[in-house]
């Protein structure tokens, strides 16, 4: 029987209906939640893209150790003018300490052409304002998601720009970071320009001088109406630091005691290290609101092997803090010299002849009068004559117990072209053969 129009019309609708049900059911819901990132591969340095607001296009790294904790913490580790992230992971050991402990490692990376951190304009120096701050906020947030990582527990570090940005984030975000550790930096808002430049030679030159309440009110005025917990801070600067002068670490230490509302007179003051002098305001122990390091007669590249692992203490990453120093008889020293005229070559070698292994050496010598060091190899050496500190270059600063390293410098002398006859190895004695 020939359809009807009434039966061709029930059947087209129908047919019309299935086909929508069917596409419903395929179809996304329109208020799903986008998926969480997705982790990297392990023990890998890998790049991320796309990972949230980025306006100044910062690239971002990320470092997950194999043994990555359930909740991790996550260090992020800001690189200096002219590094990069990957400079930054090859040149510290924060991967190395993540494989021990179980935190993620984020190292940002800028692309403008000076390699630098924006730490000077007003979008930087604003929450939300628009700047590297805010890419760096979204990388946090990206590894949050992708690692269900502990939002209480997000740190930051850098060196020279890192350290300066490391300053700038934790005004801009005190309720994302719970402490920071900056490598030869200036005070939150020191660099501060309007008229586009990224150098503000005042401050670089340690001339910027303010009481410690107007410090903290520029750091306070990052985040108006914010009333809750404040980061806790640590600084390292060496004494004869000549690009980020060293009056900026006393006026750190100004801000961001006045800052967590903690006394500028020290708590507890001593030398963890020949030629440290360390202070602790408003505590006592490795996790004081406020750490300070000077370095006495070290310049701006002061970061070496070694001093990673007291920033994870301060942070509170370990269960156990630094790794043993030798103590006195623990360390053997052997050094020749090769003469001319007015200059020679001296060889220093270094033999660890505890139990324990050394990560991070510096080696303490006295030159004989008359000498000064005109270059050197395996090792930085400063300052040229008298009292000298060789500290361990990025690839040989770990020496397990019986293991040598050979380091060598050349110098002008005028007439003793003796060698060292006494050397200390982080503060202690050595014997010498």
């Amino acid at each position: 029987m020939p359809n009807s129009p009434g039966r061709a019309l029930r059947s087209l609708c129908g047919a019309l209906l299935l086909l929508l049900t069917a596409a419903l059911l395929t179809a996304p819901a329109a208020s799903a939640r986008p998926q969480a990132a997705a982790p990297v591969p392990a023990a890998t340095l890998t790049e991320v893209t796309g990972f949230g607001a980025n306006p100044s296009n910062l690239q971002m790294y990320v470092y997950a150790p194999a043994n990555v904790t359930a909740h991790p913490p996550v260090l992020v580790a800001v690189h200096w003018c002219g590094g990069s992230g990957p400079a930054m992971y090859s040149g510290t050991e924060y991967s190395q300490l993540a494989d021990r402990y179980g935190f993620v490692v984020v190292y940002p990376s800028v692309t403008r052409s000076s390699k630098c951190f924006d730490v000077s304009s007003p979008q930087a120096l604003r929450r939300g304002g628009g700047s590297d701050p805010v890419g760096v906020k979204s990388m946090i947030d990206w590894v949050t998601a992708a690692y269900a990582a502990d939002t209480g527990r997000v740190y930051a570090t850098g060196i020279s720009s890192g350290a300066m940005m490391t300053n700038v984030l934790l005004g801009d975000y005190p309720d994302v970071f719970a402490a920071g550790s900056a490598f030869s930096g200036v005070p939150f808002g020191c660099f501060a320009t309007t008229d586009g430049s990224e150098w503000n030679s005042a401050c670089s030159g340690g001339t910027v001088i303010h009481p410690a309440q107007e410090w903290g009110d520029l750091v306070r005025a990052a985040y108006p109406g914010y009333t809750g917990s404040r980061p806790r801070m640590q600084l390292w600067h060496g004494t004869e630091d000549d690009v980020l002068r060293y009056p900026n670490f006393g006026e750190e230490i100004k801000q961001w005691t006045d800052v967590r509302g903690v006394s500028q007179t020290p708590a507890a003051t001593d030398s963890p290290v020949s030629g440290w002098t360390r202070t602790r305001y408003g505590g006592t122990g490795d996790q004081a609101p406020v750490e300070a390091v000077s370095l006495q007669g070290v310049g701006h590249n002061l970061y070496a092997w070694g001093m990673a692992a007291r920033v994870i203490t301060f942070f509170g990453l370990d269960a156990a803090g630094p790794t043993p120093q030798p103590q006195p008889g623990g360390c053997r020293v052997t050094a020749t010299t090769n003469a001319w005229n007015t200059g020679l070559t001296a060889s220093v070698t270094l033999t660890n002849t505890g139990t324990t292994t050394v990560d991070g050496w510096r080696l303490g010598f006295t030159l004989p009068s008359g000498q000064a060091i005109t270059n050197g190899w395996g090792a930085t050496y400063a300052p040229a004559s008298g009292a000298v500190t060789a500290t361990n270059a990025t690839y040989n600063g770990t020496l397990a117990p019986n293991a040598s390293v050979t380091i060598g410098y050349q110098a002008n002398h005028t007439g003793n072209s003796a060698a060292p006859g006494a050397f200390t190895l982080n503060g202690a004695t050595c014997g010498a053969s």
